[in-house]
């Protein structure tokens, strides 16, 4: 039984094959974090309408349907009645309307952070992408370099039953095997969790594997300098943003705090359908059984009291907070724009070496090949030299993954990620 399990739980998994391009994509649909940000993005909406209601018209339609003995009292403020209805708006109310404004700037802000959430989502996944990339490139390297080192083994197992070799070399040959494959098995483990980790990312299950498709990528659109990578940080920041649009709404809310003192105005509709068993003619002198009123209520505060005095206040400090935070956010960005770009240029340099250090150990072995055709290098050299160019192969991977997470690290602060990975 545990076993049946175990296999329907296995076929259950999947791995998808995907390129960089179709990830991104599929965390820009799919991504939890990307979908939570939009979730929160619509309940700031909707809080606007709550907040926008009072402005809103309502009717209301009821019966005060009540037998009455003596005089007719009133029920809930109205006269007994077969029919009402009541027209209830809002039609002048300052400080309600910019409280309505500042909820429409925290909706503008909830957009503009559901946004940077989603660049932080698609730069955490390409580097995913990237990770597991590699780790796949490595591993096909190192089983070539394990059959590499299990031939050396052979040739050195035979110069020992040969007597021209110490027993000890073999022993010394089957260890770089032993450690090869320790070496393997650990990175194959990595690359599993490096695909889960990609897997989830997207929006897959944890028992699906997400496999990075090997191709040959375009070149990014990067930056011509340092300065403009610091100017395009700037210009694209949506934490920036963010800051401002909560700077507004603040700012909208102290004036709301400090117009109380501004009228209100309402409007009254009424309409009463009355009934003549409500004793109306025996203590009025006409009795009328449509009634309405149409008009509008105001309201001028004279003592305001200091509560929106106190709200007010309480929105100056935190738009006081709010612009040091501004530009000590600001400097940060340009900052991390400069020295990322600086990364980017430190990296490619360091490629641009191991492609050197890589060229010129292939070259070394396309020569100790032809000389092995004359007989004048043995093939232990020559597995010897193919495990070297493994190891530049691996060098170069790693220095080539650097180089593409330092150019999205560019992109993600220039703001500019999505654009280029599209």
């Amino acid at each position: 039984m545990g076993l049946f399990f175990a296999c329907s739980f296995g076929l259950l998994a999947e791995v998808h094959n995907y390129t960089l391009k179709q990830s991104v994509e599929r965390a820009i649909k799919q991504s939890p974090d990307i979908l939570m940000a939009r979730f929160e993005e619509a309940k700031a909406v909707e809080q606007v309408l709550g907040v926008k209601d009072p402005f809103t018209p309502k009717l209301i339609v009821g019966s005060g349907l009540a037998y009455s003995s003596g005089l007719p009292m009133s029920i809930e403020g109205s006269a007994p009645s077969i029919i009402q209805a009541r027209a209830i708006q809002t039609l002048y109310n300052r400080p309600l309307s910019f409280q309505v404004a500042a909820a429409r700037e925290n909706a503008r802000g909830a957009a503009i952070d559901t946004a940077s959430r989603r660049d932080d989502v698609i730069h955490r996944v390409a580097d995913l992408h990237l990770t597991a990339e590699r780790s796949g490139r490595i591993a096909d390297l190192l089983r070539q370099q394990v059959e590499s080192f299990q031939k050396v083994a052979d040739a050195v197992r035979a110069r020992v039953e040969d007597g021209r070799e110490l027993p000890i070399e073999s022993r010394a040959a089957e260890l770089r095997i032993a450690q090869a494959r320790q070496r393997l098995t650990a990175l194959e483990a990595e690359r599993d969790q490096n695909e889960t980790a990609l897997s989830v990312a997207l929006g897959l299950g944890p028992d699906d594997r997400v496999r990075p498709v090997v191709e040959d990528r375009r070149q990014l659109d990067m930056p011509t300098s340092e300065a403009a990578a610091a100017n395009e940080a700037l210009a694209n920041s949506k934490q920036v943003r963010r800051l401002e649009s909560a700077l507004q709404a603040k700012q909208l809310e102290a004036t709301g705090g400090r117009s109380g003192r501004y009228p209100k105005v309402d409007l009254v509709a009424q309409y009463a359908l009355l009934a003549r068993y409500n004793n109306y003619e025996d203590f009025f002198s006409k009795f009328q059984r449509h009634n309405g009123q149409l008009g509008m209520s105001f309201q001028l505060p004279l003592f305001d009291g200091s509560a929106g005095r106190a709200q007010a206040a309480q929105a100056e400090l935190e738009i006081s907070r709010l612009r040091v935070q501004i530009n000590s956010t600001r400097d940060r960005l340009a900052m991390d724009a400069r020295r990322s770009w600086q990364n980017l240029q430190t990296s490619d340099s360091a490629r641009e070496l191991a492609k050197l250090d890589l060229d010129v150990t292939r070259e070394r072995l396309n020569l100790a090949l032809a000389q092995f055709e004359e007989g004048r290098v043995q093939l232990r050299q020559i597995e010897e030299l193919r495990s070297a160019e493994s190891e530049k192969w691996l060098a170069f991977y790693d220095a080539q993954t650097t180089v593409e997470r330092a150019r999205l690290e560019v992109l993600r602060l220039t703001g500019t990620i999505i654009a280029a990975l599209q």
